[in-house]
């Protein structure tokens, strides 16, 4: 989930996470008049770029408010995609070269330098303006700046958020901004995966006609709009990704105890190994503040760790050599199986189509990339061309 993202649009691309299959963004011509002018706030992060790349390709005009941005956003290349394009700097006035008009050329944002908490005659003046205000900022900025930004915006437009929890913002809402529509998304994966088949989150607290225009552009993108409320949406999403990651970093934590080398794990590790091995290598390799929001920021995420850890004392109670443990081990087998249902199979055939797509383990002495590197120990760190930390954001 986001943090309202602490990447800039220029950071998240990497061989790994290549773009699916652009899906147009043309939405309907309906849905982008009803949101012709877009205020994306915290547009310089990969969540903010996303919807302002995309907004963008739906022929919206958008407007990047970023206390330090880093390049606009323009049209992708390929669903989720961004790219850095010239800008029109909105303090200075200045503008890109073809424009007679002092806009800039279709498919550019404009960019203002701005505190999206201390509004200032210029900011308020583009919020009175727009049909949509986005905020893909970290969870206190946009609890901070509701009740201000609302009462900068016209009545029946919409403001919307990113947060990954919907609780304490939908509250706010309710108190501070009763005369905007309103609606919270979540995109449900990292930024740099698109939108294409993928489910996002959407909580909407006051509804209209803007609402309904964003979340059928949600889908002409190639997303799946799944409607919530706040708290079941917090719940969900203790479940969806506190649990998933608490047990993926448990799974971590306990290897670092266990004293075994990743190196001689992966010679040997079955699939199941190999895959959670992936899954932690994902984490580790993402920003820390998104992995600390998911499992503090919701307050039922300490229910899931909990539930975790009661799992895995059940499992050690069924192994502690009671006389009837591979009875009860196997009735709680078979209560998992009713767990997943009719979905059952769905899941083992997904599970063994992941297994069968797992490359095979090279060691660390194998060239990367094959054709331009010395060997080296299964030791040496890999070879980096990054001069900054990891950017994933790991859903």
């Amino acid at each position: 989930m986001t943090r309202g993202d602490h990447t800039t649009a220029g950071d998240h691309t990497t061989a790994g996470d290549r773009p699916t299959a652009d899906h147009g963004d043309h939405g309907d011509h309906a849905d982008t008049d009803l949101l012709r002018r877009c205020v994306v706030v915290g547009g310089a992060g990969a969540v903010g770029g996303l919807f302002a790349g995309h907004l963008l390709r739906s022929g919206a005009e958008v407007l990047v408010v970023d206390p330090a941005p880093g390049p606009a956003t323009g049209p992708a290349t390929g669903e989720g995609a961004t790219r850095s394009v010239p800008a029109v700097n909105v303090a200075s006035q200045e503008s890109t070269a073809g424009s007679s008009t002092g806009a800039p050329p279709a498919g550019e944002a404009r960019v203002l330098r701005g505190d999206i908490t201390d509004i200032g005659p210029e900011l308020a003046d583009e919020l009175g303006r727009a049909d949509l205000v986005l905020l893909a900022v970290p969870e206190q900025v946009a609890l901070a700046a509701v009740k201000q930004v609302a009462a900068a915006m016209r009545p029946g437009a919409l403001l919307a958020d990113t947060l990954s929890v919907k609780g304490p913002i939908a509250d706010e809402i309710a108190a501070h901004a009763g005369n905007v529509e309103a609606a919270g998304l979540n995109p449900m994966f990292a930024p740099s995966l698109g939108f294409a088949g993928r489910p996002v989150a959407a909580v909407v607290v006051h509804d209209g006609p803007r609402t309904q225009a964003l979340l059928r552009l949600v889908e002409s993108w190639g997303g799946r709009a799944v409607r919530l409320g706040a708290h079941e949406h917090d719940r969900l999403a203790a479940a969806t990704q506190a649990l998933t990651h608490a047990a993926v970093l448990s799974f971590g934590l306990a290897l670092a105890g266990l004293g075994v080398g990743v190196a001689e794990l992966a010679a040997v590790a079955p699939p199941p190994h190999a895959t959670m091995l992936a899954l932690l290598a994902r984490i580790a390799s993402g920003t820390p503040e998104v992995y600390w929001d998911v499992q503090s920021a919701n307050p039922q995420a300490a229910a899931a760790r909990a539930a975790l850890a009661d799992g895995v004392r059940t499992l050690a109670g069924l192994l502690d050599g009671r006389a009837d443990g591979e009875a009860e081990f196997a009735a709680a087998l078979g209560g998992l199986r009713d767990l997943l249902g009719p979905d059952l199979g769905f899941y083992r055939d997904t599970c063994a189509e992941m297994f069968g797509a797992l490359p095979s383990y090279e060691p660390r002495s194998s060239c990367e990339p094959r054709s331009s590197c010395e060997p080296r120990s299964p030791h040496q760190p890999r070879p980096t061309t990054s001069t900054s930390s990891p950017v994933t954001t790991e859903r």
